[in-house]
């Protein structure tokens, strides 16, 4: 069962597949933003998953964050995510990045459990409409 200050953090190393000009999300040489929120997602995901039942996962639903600062190709960066409520099926995290010499971002993300098996029947018949 999910619980309130649950956490867990995910790791990367900024190399040239992970900065805004590779990224299409700016041009220049740092660390991209879509790359910070896929890792603070997957800190999420860590957080919660290990106490879900078998066959359920999480989707997420929502993510509102800032990039405060950028950071350099070599640098690493840590997401953290911690559990602040649970609405049901619905997880609230508090989340940040940090690149060892600060806080290089933060905000809140949204989670929803899901059934993996009925969540991809219904990706199926999406699939099966296009």
């Amino acid at each position: 069962m999910v619980q309130v200050s649950q956490s867990a953090t995910a790791t990367v190393t900024v190399t040239e597949s992970n900065i805004a000009k590779t990224m299409k999300s700016g041009s220049l040489e740092v660390f991209a933003t879509p790359a910070m929120c896929a890792l603070m997602e997957e800190a999420a995901q860590a957080a919660v998953q290990p106490k879900l039942n078998d066959g359920e996962g999480t989707v997420g639903i929502s993510l509102s964050i800032s990039h405060d600062a950028p950071s350099p190709i070599g640098a690493t960066i840590t997401a953290t995510a911690t559990v602040t409520a649970v609405e049901g099926r619905k997880i609230t995290f508090d989340i940040e990045a940090s690149d060892g010499v600060g806080i290089i971002g933060k905000g809140t993300h949204e989670r929803f459990v899901i059934n993996n098996e009925k969540f991809m029947t219904k990706v199926g018949a999406r699939k099966a409409s296009n």
